[in-house]
């Protein structure tokens, strides 16, 4: 089976070292909570995800992998005065893997969105002279949701070239952290909860309820948003939002189910659940359900698996794996 998987990151080294301070500031116990040689999930060796060539192929000829859709890490964290040559030296090393390896790897723009009109400009070069397939952003800026005033532009510019923004899991801020991952847990445990236990998913879920509230999908009816991780537990409270937040309150044009269903795509971005896709298939249309993998911070071995055990018809499984990417992505 042909499968297109649409979370799939690499490391720059410049775009790293220079978010790193910020990143620390947000996280001071992530490098020992996610040290390789600690053994935990998630935790891939550097010189994985800096791999964009021989090495990468090779494990997703292993796990079954016909295309990963390359995102690179870390560019909400760059400051404004150094972001946008550093991001775009990031995005031309992603169009130079694609071209290299056309037939496996498509990408997403990283965007220096802590310069919001230089980031709405790259995005525009990204798609239009590099063939990428939308963008990727990685939470907050400057602790800051993409409903804030600033990053209009690049809403705006994302909605007019007609491409997918993919929400990621960031860390949340520090105020956040201190007032629920803290206290008398053991340090691994409470960075651990944080991010990818359950930190990460509640602050990108938070996110798409900005968003939504917010407006912007009433002046963008047309935006289309990637969620990982079954939906980042939003699938799961649907009903409850619109309850508790009813059109009579929120004054918008549309139930938020109704956004979550038109303008949401889902993956399951390595959490394999048999439980959770029958969930979701209940929950939004099969055409707006994709595949990710989260390599290498998960592992390519259970794609296969996944769609060998799921209980559907081969059509929908196609869909899954690989239609509706290429429909969402024109790929």
């Amino acid at each position: 089976m042909k499968i297109i998987a649409l979370e799939e990151h690499f490391a720059d080294p410049a775009v790293s070292k220079a978010g790193a301070a910020t990143a620390q500031a947000l996280s001071p116990g992530f490098a020992a909570a996610y040290d390789p040689a600690a053994g935990l999930p998630y935790s891939p060796p550097a010189e994985v995800l800096m791999d964009l060539a021989e090495g990468r192929i090779a494990d997703m000829d292993a796990g079954g992998i016909t295309m990963q859709v390359l995102s690179c890490l870390g560019a909400q964290q760059v400051p404004a005065e150094v972001a946008p040559d550093l991001v775009r030296a990031a995005n031309d090393r992603a169009a130079a893997a694609t071209r290299s390896y056309p037939d496996r790897f498509a990408a997403f723009a990283s965007l220096p969105t802590a310069a919001p009109e230089a980031a709405a400009d790259e995005l525009d070069r990204c798609v239009n002279e590099l063939g990428f397939v939308g963008t990727m952003i990685f939470g907050r800026t400057d602790g800051e949701f993409l409903d804030a005033p600033r990053y209009d532009p690049v809403l705006a510019k994302a909605a007019a070239l007609e491409v997918p923004m993919f929400l990621h899991p960031a860390v949340p801020p520090l105020a956040v952290t201190e007032s629920c991952y803290s206290g008398d847990l053991p340090p691994v445990v409470a960075t651990r909860l944080q991010t990818a236990a359950w930190g990460w998913h509640q602050e990108t879920a938070v996110h798409f309820l900005h968003l939504v509230h917010s407006g912007v999908f009433d002046r963008y009816p047309d935006l289309q948003i990637i969620l990982g991780h079954w939906g980042e537990m939003i699938p799961f409270y649907l009903d409850r939002v619109d309850e508790a937040l009813p059109q009579r309150a929120t004054r918008l044009e549309r139930s938020f189910s109704e956004y979550f269903r038109e303008n949401v795509y889902i993956a399951p971005s390595g959490l394999f659940g048999q439980a959770q896709l029958q969930f979701c298939l209940e929950t939004v249309p099969l055409e707006r359900i994709l595949f990710a993998v989260d390599y290498p911070f998960a592992s390519n071995d259970g794609a296969v698996t996944f769609f060998d055990e799921a209980d559907l018809p081969e059509q929908s499984k196609q869909k899954i794996a690989h239609e509706n990417a290429e429909r969402l992505l024109r790929l």
